[in-house]
Formats: C-alpha cells, structure tokens, sequence
C-alpha cells in the first residue's frame, strides 16, 4: 500500500476564471473513496508545495450511489466519487469537473441544461385529472414494472452526458438522461397521457434524431440503464406518432 495518495485536481475558481491544476498528498490509511479523501483535503487544504491553500469545492450527498450529486471525471472517466476507492486508481488521481456543463467552481458544475431537459419532455407522472388515483391505482403488468424500474434508477447524475459525442455546449441535443426519462414516464398507465407531447419535444432539433448511436452512455452509465434500449424504442414511438400525425390530423 503507498504511504500517500496523490491528488492533480483542476481547479476554477468561479465561472469565469481560467482553469489550472493543483497537487494534494494526503497520508494513505487505507478504505478512502475519493469523496472521502476530499473530505481530508477540505480539512487539511495543504497543496503538494506545502502552501495553504482554499478548500476544494466538489458536491456529494448520499455516499451511497443515489444522489448523481459527486459525479466528475476520474482519470478521465465519468463516474460517482463516491463510489470510487483511491486504491483501486492509477495515481496521480486526476480530478476534473464534468466538461460538458458550465463550471461553477472546481469540481462542481451546472446542470441545469439536463433539468431543462427533463422538464421539456414532462418527466413525470400527473397526479390531477378525473381519475381517481388515490382509491385505485392504475395496474401495471410485471414486465413493464421491471423495464420502467431499470429506467427509474437513473440519478441525473450526467455521466452519460458528459460520455454523448452530440451533446455539448454548442449543440442543441437533449441528450440520453431525459430520453431514458420520456421512456419511464411513456410506459405508466398514467404518464401515458402526456405521451403524445413527450414525443413531441423529442420530434424537432435537439430531439432523437441527433442521437448519434455512439452508445457511449450505456457504457458509463453507474446504474446500467439500457439507455440505447430507450433510444430505440422512442425511435419507433416517434415514428409512429409521425404517421398519425400525418395522417388523422
């Protein structure tokens, strides 16, 4: 076991200053994920040189693989640092933010172009309508209940996002998050009532089809959502609901 861990966090200290590198050793006991370590860092904001430093900003949560919130690149990959342990990384271990959203400070970013996203394509179920949902909630077959709970898991956490060729800032694709999202909620006896105008966002630019079937997102995905399932299937619908509109409007 090495005595030290070795840290190269990119750090940014507000939106619009310039992004540089800085190096933490922190004693190696052992058991540390990386939001842990983080932690040791806070309290101990001593860089490589010896010099003090401020504290690095980063987000958690859960600690638990729920939240999505401590999602960054790790040696370049997208993943929860919660769920990452030091010993099993090449060090330096290199810290970055998200790149494919805004900066806010270190390691925390704004992804509020993926909740956009969500609230574009109505990702959720309506509770206020003439049916009674509280005495008599709507059926649901056993497959359907184990394909919308694979999609259910998804945490926002942006790692499939931050893996989309097609989605970045200069683009105007949703991406794979809401996509799996408009799936789960097309796929419930009562959020099927807004099907058609989920299929509708989806429909024009930024929409399914500027999916580029990289299918990087499956491949990063913490939760292993079958997000090219989603994509898939939501190709048909949208195709269909093509049809209909072409033909019965």
């Amino acid at each position: 076991m090495a005595e030290q861990i070795h840290f190269r966090i990119r750090r940014q200290d507000g939106p619009d200053s310039p992004p540089y590198w800085e190096d933490f050793l922190m004693p190696d006991e052992g058991g540390h994920n990386v939001v842990s370590a983080l932690m040791y860092l806070r309290q101990h904001p001593i860089n490589a040189q010896g010099q003090r430093v401020s504290p690095v900003a980063w987000e958690s949560n859960c600690m638990e693989e729920v939240c999505g919130a401590c999602a960054m690149l790790i040696n370049g990959v997208p993943r929860q640092a919660c769920a990452a342990l030091t010993e099993e990384l090449e060090q330096p271990i290199r810290l970055e933010p998200l790149s494919k959203f805004p900066v806010i400070r270190d390691l925390v970013v704004d992804r509020s172009r993926m909740f956009e996203a969500l609230k574009q394509v109505k990702a959720w179920i309506p509770i206020d309508g003439t049916w009674d949902i509280h005495r008599h909630a709507p059926l649901i077959s056993p497959g359907v209940q184990s394909l919308r709970y694979l999609f259910s898991r998804c945490m926002a956490c942006g790692c499939c996002m931050e893996a989309c060729p097609q989605f970045h800032p200069d683009s105007r694709f949703i991406g794979p998050a809401p996509l799996g999202q408009i799936l789960l909620h097309n796929l419930h006896p009562t959020g099927s009532y807004f099907k058609e105008e989920r299929l509708h966002a989806i429909m024009g630019p930024g929409g399914i089809a500027d999916c580029g079937n990289a299918q990087n997102c499956v491949k990063v995905c913490p939760k292993d959502i079958p997000l090219t399932e989603a994509i898939g299937e939501l190709g048909r619908q949208t195709t269909a609901q093509w049809l209909r509109d072409l033909f019965w409007r």
